[in-house]
């Protein structure tokens, strides 16, 4: 019950802010038809309840499952078994990432269909599995994360030269999208359980982090491939949605609540089945820890369902009307704040970001402290969406202009960045664009790109979830900066929490 207790508080003082920053535009600046303000109000306490649940579950069960999996994987000790193991492993968690899912559907929606949701999904779960594999092979055979990173963001830059501007946005926004609230417990708990069988503590500490990111390069590169080996002409795109057009309150629930659920089935159904074969076959655990186990896996399926249900029929409308609104004011300056504050806000509520911020609270023994890297991401998602509100606004300004020159200044820190803090950052890249950031924020960003004439929905509207995954890799960087030189004054390893000893000793 404490643990419940503990859970709820910390969700309430995630989802209040939004919750209050939409009411107070509402009464001021976009006042919304009362339908959707219900509904929004109504997913609300979906969210609450569905997060409280969902983060319970991970810690009973999910993460769990992938610590016993990774460490399991790497006491075979061949590299075979690891690598198609963790491929089989990502394609299946990947393949019914409910983020993904959100996004594959947006692409299919405003294409009408010339990027289909089933060759999104596909491919990019083909490139998480290829990656997830070549992740858990870094860490056995002890290759720097930051070398691996740097030349697989180098690929990407040389791919991104012959794809077009609409799939530069997709990749970069299958990326963060694919790396959601199932996917990224389930990535942390393998990457824990196979560095966790290291010798060297202090390497154990800093592989713990980075196979998210890895992971999130896959997604990348599988949707850059793909639009170079079948190339589209020029795509148009628009977003027909009207969301006041359903007048219904609990219609859009009725409506998502059995899709949401068949999805999050499909996500849970092969890790429980792989798990369940483990267990009967080798691992053998008592059956007070099995149950425990798979009551945290019913936790999980329905926190899931109740959150995303609120998040799909509550919040997508109203983040779509809220963008086409402020756009449509002329006021440049309250767009991009309004988005400035939506980023501070919006990432509170991503139940990943408390998984990962917790593994790292608990990996550093406190050392790293979990208000520390929220504040941070905080800061550096709501410079994203502010920054995307201004690409939005400007003609002739594209999402390269941001990325390029945002992932070489990355590709550069982690080079002499805290080694800790460089799978850290960039695993925070990953979870800060969560389930939240794939519905309110784009359905915001794509509100606004339909509204302002120049700009185009596909082009514009999306690739906000790609500026959500990159500016907290550079906050997070600044943030190992600072606390190797808070350590260095203090006595501390700044990559580690051990005590220095004095010298002389």
């Amino acid at each position: 019950m404490n643990v419940l207790t503990s859970k709820l508080k910390e969700v309430l003082y995630a989802v209040l802010p939004i919750t209050i920053l939409v009411l107070v535009l509402n009464f001021t600046l976009v006042p919304l038809e009362t339908h959707i303000l219900i509904r929004f109000l109504i997913g609300v306490v979906f969210i609450i309840v569905g997060l409280t649940i969902f983060l319970v579950g991970v810690d009973v069960g999910v993460h769990p499952i992938g610590s016993i999996m990774g460490t399991t994987l790497a006491k075979s000790n061949k590299v075979w078994i690891v690598a198609l193991s963790s491929l089989l492993l990502g394609f299946f968690i990947s393949i019914a990432e409910p983020d993904l899912h959100i996004l594959a559907d947006q692409v299919d929606f405003v294409t009408s269909g010339v990027i289909s949701k089933l060759s999104i999904v596909a491919i990019v779960s083909l490139g998480i599995g290829i990656m997830l594999s070549v992740g858990l092979l870094r860490i056995m055979f002890n290759i720097p994360l930051y070398k691996v990173l740097f030349y697989f963001y180098a690929l990407i830059f040389v791919l991104s030269q012959f794809t077009s501007s609409e799939f530069l946005a997709i990749s970069f926004d299958a990326s963060g999208a694919t790396t959601g609230a199932m996917t990224v417990p389930f990535i942390l708990a393998l990457a824990l359980g196979v560095s966790s069988l290291r010798r060297d503590g202090k390497a154990s500490e800093k592989d713990s982090f980075g196979l998210v990111a890895i992971a999130s390069a896959g997604a990348i590169i599988a949707v850059l491939v793909m639009s170079i080996i079948n190339p589209q002409d020029k795509i148009n795109a628009s977003l027909e949605r009207d969301a006041a057009a359903d007048a219904s309150i609990f219609g859009p629930f009725l409506r998502e609540l059995p899709d949401v659920m068949g999805e999050i089935v499909l996500a849970l159904i092969p890790i429980v089945f792989i798990f369940l074969v483990l267990h009967f076959l080798s691992l053998k655990l008592p059956n007070k820890s099995l149950d425990r186990i798979l009551k945290g896996v019913l936790y999980t399926f329905v926190g899931l369902v109740l959150f995303l249900t609120g998040v799909n029929a509550g919040f997508m409308d109203v983040g779509s009307l809220l963008g086409y609104s402020l756009a449509g004011m002329n006021k440049p300056g309250i767009v991009i704040l309004i988005g400035f504050i939506l980023g501070l806000v919006v990432i509170l509520a991503e139940p990943a970001v408390y998984v990962l911020t917790s593994q790292i609270e608990t990996v550093t023994s406190g050392y790293v402290k979990k208000r520390v890297i929220v504040a941070s991401l905080s800061i550096g998602v709501g410079a994203a969406v502010a920054l995307s509100m201004v690409r939005i606004l400007v003609p002739n300004l594209q999402l390269w202009h941001f990325l390029l020159p945002g992932y070489v200044a990355c590709c550069i820190m982690m080079f002499f960045a805290p080694k800790l803090f460089v799978g850290i950052a960039f695993d925070a890249g990953g979870v800060a664009s969560g389930p939240m950031t794939a519905t309110f924020i784009l359905a915001f960003a794509q509100g606004a790109a339909e509204r302002i004439e120049h700009a185009d929905v596909l082009i514009d509207g999306f690739g906000i979830i790609a500026m959500v995954a990159m500016t907290p890799i550079i906050t997070l960087l600044l943030l190992g900066f600072i606390f190797r030189r808070k350590s260095v004054k203090g006595g501390q390893k700044p990559d580690g929490k051990q005590q220095l000893q004095p010298k002389g000793n």
